[in-house]
């Protein structure tokens, strides 16, 4: 593996259809090791990946890549050049990378029926393989349940190369990291540790700059003030100075005058006044150069819109194929209008499946429904973004209110020419509640999303008056905002034995 590091040189980058630079004046050092990047949705997180290896060239300044650099992208969509290799090779390297991730023999062939998160282990298995100088991963933990994540921490530590890592995994960046970077344009800052070591750094200077700030402005409003009192001294001293209201033959008043010009006591005033305006022109300066951060307002107001029927669905029990000679065996299903279910279980076990046939079944007004799946690809994702930028001015203002307060900024958003996996699901969230929903159906809610947006989502969802089925490996978010929970769970002596059962929280 190459020593050196990624070197960005003052790098500006936009795309096309964007009035400012999406990354301004960027200049770094990526080390040996993993670098976690940091940020909401839409700043421009993948952006600085795919300059990172190469993908895209920066508009101006440099960006000195070291050897082999490969990007692994969030998307599963298809599958990884040189799979079928990795699958038929029987080296050491292969066989430990398959081991390590439980990448199983007839993956390649049944492709089109392996969940999100076997895909991604496949995807993360050919990248590790292939043995790159510089290896960008984006969000490598979409759509895998906890032993998975388990297998993808582990081969991931085991690469030494230089690893730039995009994750709204915690734990994973704390784990992997050395160094973690925060894009937040216009600024972008590096920091030592693992995400809760950098962050806390972070925030510890941005409440220094804080205190600054307040300490600036009290001292200016102040100063602002004396000088109000000050000017008015002056104002009087001018006054007593000048002869204009004097009578013509008020010769002692005109003596007077001319004794306090001599004696310069009246201009005590007015030097004074000079004196402040030059410490008020320093303060005014300091005040500025301690601006903070902005931030915005976050959380939705979701329209009170629950059902008036006793019953949203129902499914008789039954089977439903999973394909490879697989099924999933599930009771009668019953949703009641304020019932909020989770559906868990692991990778592959057709939680997925089971949704799509739910979203086949309902009888509801189109608009009543918000479905928000597992993956959104690429196409459907720019159709996403036409629908939203031709809505009337009165429904979009509102629904880029929701983009907004899930942590993406609307105008960037609008500007982009495809927005980012995350940004998509803000997108048709925001899109369903502008229609007052009677159900949310959200298929792995927080892949994609970064920590803000996913804290956003959940006071949102937490507020929401329809009924939630929501699909998930993260429990802390489901514990909060469900009642009920459907698993699929193993029965038998066969992997391929599924079963659906309702279970409690423990």
């Amino acid at each position: 593996m190459h020593s050196a590091g990624i070197d960005f040189d003052d790098v500006f980058f936009a795309y096309d259809a964007m009035s400012t630079s999406l990354i301004e004046g960027l200049t770094c050092r990526f080390p040996v090791g993993w670098t976690g990047i940091i940020g909401a949705n839409g700043v421009g997180k993948t952006t600085l990946l795919r300059l990172a290896t190469g993908i895209l060239a920066p508009d101006g300044g440099e960006v000195r890549i070291p050897g082999i650099a490969i990007y692994c992208e969030q998307r599963t969509d298809d599958v990884p050049r040189l799979f079928a290799e990795l699958v038929a090779t029987e080296d050491q390297d292969a066989v430990l990378i398959k081991a390590t991730l439980g990448i199983q023999p007839d993956w390649v062939s049944r492709w089109d029926t392996l969940s999100h998160g076997e895909r991604k282990r496949a995807q993360i298995g050919v990248m590790l393989w292939r043995r790159p100088d510089v290896l960008a991963v984006d969000e490598p933990t979409n759509h895998l349940d906890m032993e998975a994540r388990e297998l993808l921490a582990k081969a991931l530590a085991s690469y030494r190369g230089i690893g730039l890592l995009v994750s709204h995994d915690r734990e994973l960046l704390d784990t992997l990291c050395g160094h973690c970077l925060f894009v937040d344009p216009p600024e972008i800052l590096m920091r030592r540790g693992g995400y809760t070591k950098a962050y806390t750094q972070l925030q510890r200077e941005e409440e220094s700059a804080r205190r600054r700030h307040e300490l600036a402005r009290a001292t200016r409003k102040k100063l602002e003030r004396e000088a109000s009192r000050r000017r008015a001294a002056a104002s009087q001293s001018d006054l007593r100075r000048s002869r204009r209201f004097l009578a013509r033959g008020d010769h002692d008043g005109r003596e007077k005058i001319d004794r306090a010009r001599v004696s310069g006591k009246d201009a005590v005033a007015g030097k004074l006044l000079r004196q402040i305006q030059g410490r008020l022109k320093q303060a005014r300066e300091k005040e500025t150069g301690a601006e903070v951060k902005k931030t915005y307002d976050t959380g939705i107001w979701l329209p009170s819109a629950r059902s008036r029927r006793d019953v949203l669905f129902s499914i008789d029990d039954g089977s439903i194929e999973l394909g490879a000679g697989r099924s999933l065996r599930h009771p009668a299903l019953v949703m009641r209008p304020d019932d909020r279910i989770a559906l868990t279980g692991p990778n592959g076990a057709g939680k997925s499946t089971l949704v799509r046939h739910i979203v086949d079944s309902l009888d509801m007004p189109e608009e009543r429904l918000t479905y928000v799946p597992q993956e959104i690809d690429r196409t459907s994702s720019i159709t996403i973004l036409k629908r939203a930028r031709e809505l009337p001015r009165k429904k979009l203002g509102v629904m880029m209110t929701a983009v907004s307060r899930l942590g993406s900024r609307p105008q960037r958003l609008l500007e982009s020419v495809e927005p980012s996996p995350g940004e998509t699901r803000k997108l048709l969230l925001a899109l369903g509640i502008a229609h007052e929903p009677h159900l949310i159906i959200m298929d792995e809610p927080t892949n994609h999303m970064d920590l803000p947006s996913i804290q956003c989502l959940e006071d949102a969802l937490d507020g929401c008056p329809c009924g939630l089925l929501l699909v998930s490996h993260d429990r802390h978010f489901l514990k909060r905002l469900t009642n009920r929970r459907w698993d699929v769970l193993r029965f038998g002596q066969s992997a391929d034995d599924l079963e659906l059962r309702e279970k409690r929280w423990e």
